[in-house]
Formats: structure tokens, sequence, C-alpha cells
């Protein structure tokens, strides 16, 4: 009996190891992210789903050398959230993957909308970007900052938006131990 019971319980230790799900969450304003989003979530065997902004950004809202341009003036508003068309249900995920851009060394507010508006408690999150230089800077503490407290927050990383599955896998299969 004892090894019977034994058996099972290791049983499902494994079995919940391979139920563990994960989801991408992605905002992407060009579609290098949605790239990159895609390209993670074939490597991890994850779901997907795109964060969207109620109102789009145009070409001109997205011109960083335009100081009243849209992105602009959202990240230098440090209240700014803008909103998301529907929200995103984390609900049945054990790690939540959150891919984005780096927009002038920032996360784009519109991702601190997503992280306000869903509980990320006791769930491994992980961010990641796309960025034509940058890295993260300060983006996980910014994120941590605005996001559950009882979250377990990953060190992400930048990837190119042509990042293959190896690549992306081989990083997660650290980030995520």
């Amino acid at each position: 009996m004892k090894k019977i019971l034994t058996a099972f319980l290791i049983g499902g230790f494994i079995m919940a190891n391979v139920s563990a799900k994960t989801l991408v969450a992605y905002f992407s304003a060009t579609g290098n992210t949605e790239r990159l989003a895609k390209t993670t979530a074939a490597a991890l065997d994850a779901d997907i789903a795109e964060i969207v902004p109620a109102v789009p950004y145009s070409d001109a809202d997205l011109d960083w050398t335009n100081k009243k341009s849209r992105s602009t003036v959202e990240c230098n508003d440090t209240k700014s959230r803008p909103a998301m068309k529907s929200t995103v249900d984390v609900s049945g995920y054990d790690t939540v993957i959150i891919a984005f851009p780096i927009w002038w060394y920032n996360t784009p507010k519109i991702i601190y909308t997503f992280v306000e508006s869903v509980d990320l408690s006791g769930k491994k999150v992980v961010p990641i970007c796309t960025s034509g230089g940058s890295g993260l800077g300060r983006t996980l503490g910014d994120l941590r900052n605005v996001g559950s407290k009882t979250a377990d927050w990953r060190n992400g990383t930048r990837f190119n938006s042509s990042a293959s599955q190896a690549e992306v896998k081989r990083f997660f299969d650290g980030a995520l131990k």
C-alpha cells in the first residue's frame, strides 16, 4: 500500500509539471514583437494572446521624433494607462510571458494596463522585448512595481524579432528553472 501511495504521489507531481501551462501575452505595434511572440509560443508549446489597444497606434502615433506623438506622450506620463480592447484571461496559466517592444528605453504603457488588469499572483512572469538596440533596462523593476507583489518575477531578455525557436527555447530553459 505504501508503494502504491508513493507511486501515486510521484505520478501526481510529474503530471503537475506536464500540465503546467504557459501563456505568451504580447503587444506589437509594427509586427516585430508579434513575430517573436509566435516563435516563443511555438518553441514552448504555449498559448498566445494579443494585448490589443482600444485605439490602434498609427504611424504618426509611433513617430519617436515628434515630442507630441501619442507614444512619446504616453512614455513620458507615468500615470498613462492606454485602454485595452479586451481583457486577457491568465487564470489557467502557471507561467505568463509578456512580450513587447521597448519604446525609448521604456515599457509601452499598455503593458502597465495589462499587468494591472490581471491577477499574476503565484505565477512565473517573464518579460521579453524586441528593440532596435535597447535592452530591458529597468523594465522588470517597473513591472514589479505596478504588478502583483506575489508573482514570481523572472529576469527577461531582449530578442531580435527574427530569433529562432532554438534560441528562444535555450533562454527559457534557464529562465524558467
